[in-house]
């Protein structure tokens, strides 16, 4: 349960695009025209969908876990 609320934090620490952009890019890069905060409900959006991913597949093992436990005995 410890890793998984690690890979939460670190997950919406990477998925928000303003901590990059607030960094700033060199005036002559090509980058420095492209703006991502139009993107940031994307990339919310994306980040929610994969916790719900990962946290329907930890369910699944936990469950399987206990299916197997149960058969054993």
């Amino acid at each position: 349960m410890r890793l998984f609320g690690t890979f939460i934090l670190l997950a919406l620490l990477l998925s928000v695009p303003d901590l990059a952009i607030a960094q700033g890019l060199p005036s002559g890069d090509a980058l420095a025209s492209q703006n991502l905060r139009g993107y940031t409900h994307m990339f919310i959006a994306y980040s929610i969908a994969w916790f719900l991913v990962i946290g329907w597949v930890i369910s699944i093992a936990r469950r399987l876990g206990r299916v197997e436990r149960a058969l054993n005995d």
